[in-house]
């Protein structure tokens, strides 16, 4: 997706500099105006042009003086607006902020998950190492430690993860069995939701996760309370390892949102361990969100932001790719694409063989 730049004066560009500058005061106060309930109450109260600062701090059992802070910086960032008679409403971006789903998910993560550790974003830089990730625990990557993070750590992880993959399932499950494959592997499977859909679309498929240790027992007690002990089977494997191997077998090899995981070199290697895993009807199918095939600023915004969570919490090395990354190295693979396809709002689904 190609972008302009929008031509805009010194005085709205220094303006705009200075909003970089503050960023993290708005963003942590906007965490606060949520997390109090201030935004809640404010929409619950828009009678009458809203409440007042000073209703807000008794209703709220919060001091006017922290109020009266949250309040200023809320309205100069346009998160609220104040009418004469000093009642404050929900500006449409609050509103967003703060009922939006997608910018909920958004900001709980970066909150709980990736604040602290984007302090050491200049170092990731220039090690190429997750330098941010003792923020949240000592290990080598987050994958090896998402089985042991907080409670609200974990779930603004998973929300996020799952928010951009969910609701693309549907559609994809109509397409992926269109040829009944009888044995898929979910590679990546992290909770087991995608092999739990899969044995609930259809009766016969059986599926094998193949992730790391931590997240395999996350997912097979999944399998197991959703009562498909019987149908889903875990390979335990580290991709990052000298000479990561996957079983043959499988009908349909599925990645969804895994491969952005990897530094490119790492893709390479991945693609090729499973095409030599593959035989001659095999599929491999790789779904991701793509910064090159969006249709909207904000989306491709949102991607380049996650790139950066990748350099500094996930790996060091990884990030949102474009499209055309991805096409070279599936040919370097030695597989050949036959299908490209959109696939709701922000996907893209790339069906391979091998050559």
């Amino acid at each position: 997706m190609q972008t302009t730049t929008k031509k805009i004066n010194a005085l709205e560009a220094l303006e705009e500099a200075h909003k970089i500058a503050f960023a993290p005061f708005v963003f942590q106060a906007s965490v606060s105006l949520r997390k109090l309930g201030i935004l809640d109450y404010i929409f619950e109260n828009r009678e009458n042009g809203g409440p007042t600062a000073q209703k807000i701090s008794e209703e709220l059992s919060l001091s006017p003086y922290g109020v009266g802070v949250l309040l200023e910086i809320a309205l100069t960032s346009n998160i609220l607006s104040k009418n004469e008679a000093e009642k404050y409403e929900l500006t449409k971006i609050g509103y967003f902020l703060n009922f939006d789903t997608t910018a909920s998910v958004n900001l709980n993560f970066a909150h709980d998950v990736c604040y602290k550790g984007l302090f050491h974003l200049n170092d990731s830089i220039k090690t190429g190492k997750p330098e941010g990730l003792k923020e949240l625990g000592h290990w080598p990557t987050i994958y090896e430690g998402l089985s042991q993070l907080k409670p609200s750590e974990q779930k603004a992880w998973f929300d996020f993860d799952h928010h951009y993959s969910d609701n693309i399932f549907g559609e994809a499950l109509e397409k992926i069995f269109q040829k009944n494959p009888k044995v898929l592997f979910d590679v990546g499977g992290n909770t087991g939701k995608f092999s739990i859909k899969c044995c609930n679309f259809n009766d016969d498929v059986k599926v094998k996760i193949v992730d790391l240790p931590g997240q395999l027992n996350m997912a097979m007690a999944n399998a197991e309370s959703n009562g498909f002990k019987d149908r889903i089977s875990g390979y335990a494997i580290d991709w990052l390892s000298e000479n990561p191997q996957i079983p043959s077998g499988a009908d349909l090899i599925w990645m969804c949102q895994f491969l952005d995981c990897f530094s490119e070199a790492e893709i390479l290697q991945i693609l090729k361990t499973c095409a030599k895993s593959m035989d001659a009807d095999t599929e491999l199918v790789i779904v991701e969100t793509f910064t090159d095939r969006q249709a909207f600023k904000a989306s491709q915004f949102i991607l380049e932001a996650t790139s950066l969570y990748f350099t500094v919490l996930a790996n060091g090395n990884s990030k949102m790719y474009p499209a055309s990354v991805f096409i070279k190295l599936i040919e370097k693979a030695g597989l050949q694409l036959q299908e490209d396809i959109q696939i709701g709002d922000y996907h893209t689904m790339l069906v391979c063989k091998k050559k």
